[in-house]
């Protein structure tokens, strides 16, 4: 099968940084929220620099279910009950305003990238969720969102309750990114592809490092790279946890009866549909897990995502198959402003909670009017230094135990053999002292990796659905030969002779 439909285009191709410069202001990471800060920044006649560590819009981004919605899961009945009423509409409020600004865009500039108004629903076939709507609609009302509990749905679905909000929306995120990306550039604005950031330094501008030596001077530095690749001493690590998410393309012998739905029972699944090559292709996601985690060896999500897709979508044919990762704040709320309080002047954008496309509307509005010191009514909010006592300390305890599990469990749950091992699979073992993951490839050819994740040294964990090493505590992910795929480590696993 394909890989993801949103990358079965053409997206125009950028060299690599081969000099140092100077700019306004640096943006890391070539994804929705970097290149929507750069469109912004430079309609507002601010030079900018975007640089990207592969090719632009490869990453979350083009990995995406690309759901418009303020609908993000049952998450604002908890809000309430944690934040209040005046900071929960503040949420929504930005989440509606980021709807609004893809829709006024797409008809200012005649984008065609099939924005179209749908309803996003929630639904459950468990008595225990199902009040958990119900306390979802309380908060709807509460809200004055546009939204009711339903007890059915246009598929044959087993379910006890479902809850619409109405008028949200969906869209093909690269065809609308095409036109910001050709718009940063008429703005005079400069993008490189391939260029990989590894530090920030301080002197009298900010300079970002590059890993071919080539630097970038500015006055302000956004940091859009997912993970933040550079900390700071902000200790991002321990306020967030990755998990990563399935998607398959397929055609179905109905017609898609409209909507945007997302299962809240475990295995949650999503739905919904775009339309490509005068076909209507259905997206059925979901078999969500915590990144480098995985309950058995033989893990496929793939597999169960079609078991599912074939039980009850009537499938006529699978064409796109994809996987994606995102980060989890400690409170559901991104985390997006200045990165500490000592360098005010870098930003980050993180923890998107896999609703990245609102999110990152709201994340470059609001990095663009702090750059430009103008006022916006959601900087506290999602300050990254926020914290509140519930649920940040119960999150923390959890996540960096959960953490501190895997380090642990890493260095010791390795196997002694290799010998025998079946093509296409993977073990860990000891050898000196040191932790070697093993596979062997189809071809029978052996691939062996240092385990050791490059970025804080956790142990990785074999993805055989992917091929991939995955890091359990923090997200990197390297392929079967050690080279890296997504941060935030900046180094390849080492390769291992076995010969010696």
């Amino acid at each position: 099968m394909h890989q993801s439909i949103w990358l079965d285009i053409d997206i125009r191709r950028f060299s690599v940084l081969n000099e140092s410069l100077q700019t306004d202001v640096t943006i890391v990471g070539g994804g929705i929220t970097g290149v929507l800060s750069a469109y912004l920044l430079s309609q507002n006649g601010i030079r900018v620099v975007l640089l990207e560590r592969g090719r632009l819009l490869h990453g979350t981004t083009g990995h995406t279910t690309a759901k418009v919605t303020a609908q993000h899961g049952i998450v604002y009945h908890e809000l309430l009950e944690h934040f209040g009423l005046e900071n929960t509409q503040k949420y929504y409020q930005s989440q509606v305003e980021a709807m609004q600004f893809i829709k006024d865009t797409t008809e200012h500039y005649h984008i065609p990238c099939q924005f179209d108004h749908q309803d996003a629903i929630l639904y459950t076939n468990s008595e225990k969720n199902q009040q958990k709507l119900e306390e979802e609609a309380n908060a709807y009302q509460k809200l004055n969102i546009s939204g009711e509990i339903k007890n059915r749905i246009p598929f044959s679905i087993p379910l006890k309750s479902a809850l619409v909000m109405y008028e949200q929306a969906q869209f093909h995120p690269t065809d609308f990114l095409k036109v910001m990306i050709d718009k940063i550039l008429e703005n005079g604005g400069k993008i490189y592809e391939d260029t990989t950031a590894v530090d920030i330094d301080y002197q009298n501008k900010v300079i970002v490092r590059t890993a071919r030596n080539h630097n970038v001077l500015s006055d302000h530095v956004i940091i859009a790279t997912q993970f933040p690749f550079y900390e700071g001493q902000a200790f991002y690590s321990t306020r967030m946890y990755p998990s990563r998410s399935y998607v398959l393309g397929l055609t179905s012998n109905q017609a898609y009866p409209g909507g945007m739905y997302l299962d809240i029972d475990q295995p949650k699944r999503s739905i919904r549909y775009v339309k490509h090559e005068n076909e209507t292709v259905w997206l059925l996601g979901g078999e969500s897990h915590k990144t480098g985690q995985y309950k058995k060896e033989n893990t496929n999500p793939y597999r169960d995502l079609q078991s599912f897709g074939s039980q009850y979508l009537d499938v006529k044919d699978w064409q796109y198959q994809w996987s994606t990762q995102d980060f989890t704040t400690l409170d559901k709320i991104p985390y997006v402003g200045s990165l500490n309080r000592k360098h005010p002047n870098v930003y980050v954008a993180t923890g998107f909670r896999k609703w990245g496309m609102t999110n990152s509307v709201v994340a470059a509005h609001l990095l663009t009017d702090l750059i430009m010191d103008k006022d916006n009514p959601y900087k506290e909010l999602y300050q990254p230094q926020r914290f509140h006592a519930d649920p940040d300390v119960k999150k923390f305890i959890s996540y960096n135990s959960n953490v501190t599990k895997e380090f642990v469990k890493g260095k010791l749950d390795v196997q002694n053999e290799h010998d025998n091992l079946e093509p296409d699979t993977a073990i860990k073992r000891k050898r000196n002292g040191q932790v070697v993951g093993i596979y062997k490839d189809e071809q029978n050819q052996v691939h062996a990796v240092d385990t050791t994740c490059t970025h804080l040294g956790c142990e990785c964990n074999w993805n055989q659905a992917e091929k991939s090493w995955d890091c359990p505590c923090h997200g990197s992910r390297f392929s079967y030969d050690g080279t890296i795929i997504e941060g935030p480590a900046t180094k390849h696993l080492n390769k291992i002779d076995l010969e010696n």
